[in-house]
């Protein structure tokens, strides 16, 4: 497969290459990357090949967007495909000897407080900080961030922001899509019930999907990814080694969905490198191309803290896989039966 082939994303004229960059593992998501393998590893990722890149706010509480824009900000910006996320704002804290003292998410990333902001003005606001803190002076795809119940806390907290998107964080997407500013706009997803949430509210050009389609699940074939296809809503594959596992095999403490792994993940996961060594390719080869034999997909952008990582992945990509793979990973129930595959 060719990792840099151009593809539509959804209805909109942007093309992504099939393979990109995320950044939540720049932002110190397990532990502290220092600057220097950051930019080592960004460095990797653009000698690569590698041009499309998405990173958030919220990573690292502004750190992954400093590490990529410090990184990319001399490079030729037509090359750049550049995403990143909105939904946040970020502030110094009122108390900062308390704040640095207190366990929060991120606590590897620097020391500012957030809110969640989906209103209008709160989306340009975040729009702009993001300028600041990348060093560039556009971006090409919005994301709003985090809008379910496992960031914000509640339901009730879930549909009061999801109002103020519907009635005016939307309308400020829109305006940058229409003034040129951005390329297309999408939402974050976590979880099953989050994509007809938003379809049912809002017009969105795509959504990134950060852990229901990966090669060791695939629930969102049921529902939502059918519905995407309906309205012609594109997808971009987060996570797409399910956090770790996917990458480094069954190995101890092997993260799978952000949590360590528990014996019945790490010994499914084990049959599915089982199968894939029987047909002499990579789990990790079979992980990253297995989404985008979706035809919603247009990319898959795993995460990176090492100059290997980049690399592998771009390696991993142009592995040749036999159809009887995908087939044997059927056969033994590890794969859903209606999964695209060749």
């Amino acid at each position: 497969m060719d990792p840099f082939a151009l593809r539509r994303l959804g209805r909109t004229s942007l093309e992504l290459p099939a393979l990109g960059m995320g950044g939540a593992t720049l932002g110190n998501i397990f532990g502290v990357i220092e600057d220097s393998q950051s930019d080592a590893t960004l460095a990797a990722a653009w000698d690569a090949g590698i041009r499309f890149y998405d990173t958030s706010p919220w990573y690292g509480r502004g750190l992954s967007e400093q590490r990529f824009g410090r990184a990319l900000y001399r490079r030729p910006r037509e090359q750049v495909i550049l995403s990143t996320k909105v939904g946040r704002r970020f502030t110094a804290p009122a108390d900062p000897v308390a704040f640095a003292r207190s366990p929060r998410a991120w606590e590897h990333g620097l020391q500012f407080e957030h809110h969640h902001d989906y209103s209008y003005a709160g989306i340009m606001r975040a729009y702009e900080d993001s300028l600041l803190r990348l060093g560039m002076n556009r971006i090409d795809i919005l994301v709003v961030h985090d809008l379910d119940a496992g960031n914000l806390g509640s339901e009730e907290l879930v549909t009061a922001h999801l109002h103020q998107l519907a009635t005016g964080g939307i309308r400020a997407l829109e305006d940058l899509k229409k003034a040129g500013l951005i390329k297309a706009y999408g939402a974050g997803v976590n979880g099953l019930g989050t994509i007809p949430r938003f379809l049912d509210l809002v017009d969105l050009d795509f959504f990134l999907v950060a852990l229901p389609y990966t090669l060791a699940e695939q629930p969102v074939l049921d529902r939502e990814f059918p519905l995407c296809a309906a309205r012609g809503v594109g997808v971009i594959i987060g996570g797409v080694f399910a956090s770790g596992i996917l990458a480094t095999g069954p190995v101890p403490g092997a993260r799978y969905n952000y949590a360590i792994a528990s014996e019945e993940q790490l010994q499914r996961v084990g049959r599915m490198e089982a199968v894939c060594a029987r047909h002499g390719v990579p789990l990790a080869a079979a992980a990253l191309q297995f989404t985008l034999h979706h035809p919603v997909v247009a990319s898959v952008i795993p995460g990176a803290f090492h100059p290997d990582h980049p690399r592998r992945n771009v390696q991993s990509m142009r592995v040749e896989i036999p159809v009887d793979l995908w087939a044997e990973l059927k056969a033994e129930g590890l794969l859903r039966e209606d999964a695209p595959t060749p």
